[in-house]
C-alpha cells in the first residue's frame, strides 16, 4: 500500500499527459484518517466515471456498539451513511473543472425505502471492522488532456472534508443516528409481532398513505391520516417508541373494497411497499408487510418457460401440457397464472393483487358465463377457486383489491372498506349478504403442488464470439455484458430483460444487481441440470454468505448495486427469454 503523498507525486508526474495515463493511479493509498482505492480509471473523460472507495476502521469511526449490534442494524446504519455522505459530496460535485464528466463525484441515490447496498458496507469484526464506503469521481481533463491538479483537489481538498463529516461520529447529530437505529429496533418488533399474532400487514394509525404523486414518493401534504377500524386495531409496545396502534391484516383472504378514489389502491400500494422498511418522514415508517409479499398481476406478452400452471389452466384447445408450460407470447392468463407458480417457488407467504391490473377471466367466473360456457368447454380454473386452497393447503395468504365482482365476498375471512380514504371493517356486513346473492357450485380439479421443470440452459447465439481484430479468426466465446436499461430492465448479451410490471423492484441499484446475478447464472450454472429453484437457492445461499463479492469473480465490488429479494432474483430469471 502506498501513501497519500505517493499518489500526490504521481498526480503531479501525469499531468497534462493523455488522459490514459490516469491508470496508472490505480491502487490503494494510506491516507491519515482513512484508506483511499482507486479501482477503476475510466477510459475517457466522457466515459463512465471512475470508481473510488474509502475505507475508515470501525475503531476510529467511533460509533457506539448500539449502532452495530446486529446485521439489520448495519444496514440501517451504511443507508442513513449513505444519505449523509451522498449530501455532502452534492456540496463539491463539478467544482472542480474539465471537459466532459470531469469534477463528478456521485454517490448512490436513496429513496425512502432502506436497501442493503454496496454505496456504504459495515464490517464488524471487533478488531479490524471497517466502513467501506463506495462511490464514482470523474477525473479532470482540458480536452483528453489530464488536469491533474483538479484531480488533487478533490482527492486531497474535497474528498477529506466530506469522509470526516459522513464517517466519524463524533461530527455526526448524535440523536438523529439514535432515533434511525430506534426506528430500525421498533419496525423489526412489528415485524416479530406480526409472525406471533397471525398477521400479514400492519398499519399505524397515523400513517400517510397517499403519495405527491404517480411519479413521487414523498408523501402527499394534507393527506388525511390513516385510522384503524375499531375491530381490525392492534397494540403493539415498542421497545424506543412506547405504544403504538394500528390495523392488523390477517392471514387468510383479505378483500378492499369500496368506490372508485376512496383509497383502495392506495393502501394496497402501501403494503406492496411495507417489505421494507422507510425512513423517517416519510408517512409509511409503521407500514410493514409480510417481507415476503408478492404483488401480482396479468403481464400481456412475457415469456414463460416449463412451469407447472395446471393449478390453473388445463385442457388447451390446442394441446399444449399445462405441466410443464412455455410459450414466448403468453396471455393474461396464463402469464397471471405463471407469477403465481413462480410466486409459490420463490417462498411467498402473502399475494397482493388488484383487479384493475389482473386478467378478468383468470380472476372470476360468474353464474351467467358458468351456464352459458359448460365446464368441459373452459380450461380456467379461477383464482376465486383458488384462494382458499392456496391458504388452507399452501400457508399463502391474498390481500385483493376488488371493484366489479361481489363473488370473492363468499371467499374472504377479513373484508374492509375503504370510504373517503377510511377503513371500515364490514365482514359481517358482506357474510350477510352472501346469503342474499349465493354463487353457484362448481366442482375443481383437487388441489395440487406444483412441480418445477425448468432447467437453465443457454443459448449460442446470445453469446458473441471473440475474434482476433487481425485475423477474424474466432478466439473462444465473449463473455455476457450487462446494460442496464434504467429500473425496468437491462440487456444480457443480445437478449433484453424487461422487468417494467416487477411492481416492487423499486431502485435501479436492485436491477442493476438482478443483471449481475443473472449473468453468473447464465454463465456458470446453466447447462448444469440444476432446477431454477436450485440456482436461485444457490444464490440465495451465497449473497447471505458473501454477498454481492460472490458474483465479481474475484474483481473489486463498486458502488451501484442494491440487493434484491428473493422474489425479484425468481422474476427477473423466469423473464430471460433465453435460459
Amino acid at each position: 500500500m502506498q501513501s497519500s503523498n505517493d499518489l500526490q507525486q504521481l498526480l503531479h508526474s501525469i499531468d497534462h499527459k493523455s488522459y490514459p495515463a490516469y491508470k496508472s493511479l490505480k491502487g490503494t493509498y494510506r491516507f491519515p484518517a482513512y484508506t483511499l482505492s482507486i479501482d477503476h480509471v475510466q477510459g475517457d473523460p466522457f466515459a463512465s466515471p471512475s470508481h473510488i472507495s474509502v475505507q475508515v476502521p470501525l475503531k476510529r469511526a467511533g460509533f457506539p456498539q448500539f449502532c452495530l449490534k446486529s446485521a439489520l442494524i448495519r444496514v440501517t446504519l451504511s443507508d442513513y451513511l449513505t444519505r449523509q455522505f451522498a449530501a455532502q459530496v452534492a456540496r463539491f460535485s463539478f467544482r472542480a473543472k474539465g471537459s466532459g464528466k470531469s469534477g463528478l463525484i456521485s454517490v448512490s441515490q436513496c429513496g425512502p425505502e432502506v436497501l442493503a447496498r454496496t454505496a456504504c458496507q459495515i464490517d464488524n469484526d471487533p478488531q479490524n471492522g471497517l466502513i467501506t464506503a463506495r462511490f464514482f469521481v470523474g477525473f479532470p481533463a482540458n480536452g483528453r488532456s489530464i488536469n491533474a491538479k483538479e484531480l488533487e483537489k478533490i482527492l486531497f481538498d474535497f474528498l477529506p472534508v466530506c469522509v470526516e463529516k459522513t464517517f466519524y461520529y463524533r461530527n455526526l447529530n448524535a440523536a438523529e443516528v439514535k432515533q434511525t437505529i430506534d426506528l430500525c429496533e421498533d419496525q423489526d418488533t412489528i415485524r416479530k409481532e406480526m409472525e406471533k399474532r397471525k398477521l400479514v400487514a400492519f398499519v399505524a394509525d397515523g400513517a400517510i398513505l397517499p403519495r405527491e404523486s404517480g411519479v413521487s414518493s414523498r408523501p402527499m401534504k394534507n393527506a388525511k391520516a390513516f385510522t384503524s377500524p375499531e375491530s381490525l386495531r392492534v397494540t403493539v409496545e415498542l421497545p424506543h417508541k412506547g405504544t403504538i396502534t394500528g390495523m392488523g391484516i390477517p392471514e387468510g383472504i383479505t378483500l378492499i373494497v369500496g368506490g372508485g378514489y376512496h383509497g383502495k389502491s392506495t393502501l394496497l400500494n402501501a403494503l406492496d411497499m411495507g417489505v421494507y422498511n422507510h425512513v423517517a418522514g416519510d408517512g409509511r415508517e409503521y407500514v410493514l408487510t409480510d417481507a415476503t409479499a408478492l404483488k401480482l398481476r396479468s403481464e400481456d406478452g412475457r415469456f414463460i418457460k416449463d412451469v407447472d400452471i395446471s393449478m390453473f389452466i388445463n385442457d388447451l384447445p390446442n394441446g399444449k401440457d399445462t405441466r410443464c408450460f412455455s410459450t414466448e407470447d403468453a396471455s393474461g392468463s396464463t402469464s397471471q397464472a405463471a407469477g403465481i407458480i413462480e410466486g409459490m417457488e420463490s417462498g411467498s407467504c402473502v399475494f397482493l393483487l388488484d383487479e384493475d391490473t389482473s386478467a378478468t377471466n383468470f380472476m372470476v367466473r360468474d353464474a351467467f358465463m358458468q351456464r352459458l360456457i359448460a365446464p368441459d368447454k373452459e380450461p380456467i380454473t379461477p383464482f376465486l377457486e383458488r384462494a382458499c386452497d392456496l391458504y388452507a393447503q399452501a400457508g399463502i395468504s391474498t390481500v385483493l383489491v376488488a371493484g366489479s365482482s361481489g363473488a370473492f365476498f363468499h371467499i374472504a375471512d377479513t373484508v374492509i372498506q375503504m370510504d373517503s380514504y377510511v377503513p371500515v371493517d364490514i365482514t359481517e356486513k358482506a357474510k350477510a349478504l352472501c346469503n342474499e346473492f349465493p354463487i353457484p357450485e362448481t366442482s375443481v380439479r383437487p388441489f395440487a403442488m406444483p412441480e418445477s421443470h425448468r432447467i437453465m440452459t443457454t443459448d449460442p447465439k446470445a453469446v458473441g464470439k471473440k475474434r482476433d481484430y487481425r485475423t477474424g479468426a474466432v478466439r473462444g466465446e465473449e463473455s455476457l455484458k450487462v446494460k442496464l436499461q434504467g429500473k425496468d430492465g437491462f440487456s444480457l448479451g443480445k437478449q433484453t430483460v424487461d422487468l417494467r410490471y416487477i411492481e416492487q423492484l423499486i431502485d435501479c441499484e436492485q436491477t442493476a444487481s438482478l443483471g449481475l446475478l443473472l449473468k453468473y447464472a447464465v454463465e456458470k450454472l446453466a447447462d448444469s441440470k440444476k432446477t431454477l429453484p436450485e440456482i436461485v437457492q444457490f444464490i440465495e445461499t451465497q449473497l447471505e454468505e458473501k454477498g454481492l463479492y460472490a458474483f465479481m469473480e474475484g474483481k473489486y465490488i463498486s458502488g451501484g448495486y442494491a440487493i434484491p429479494r428473493v422474489q425479484e432474483i425468481y422474476s427477473c430469471f423466469n423473464r430471460y427469454r433465453r435460459a
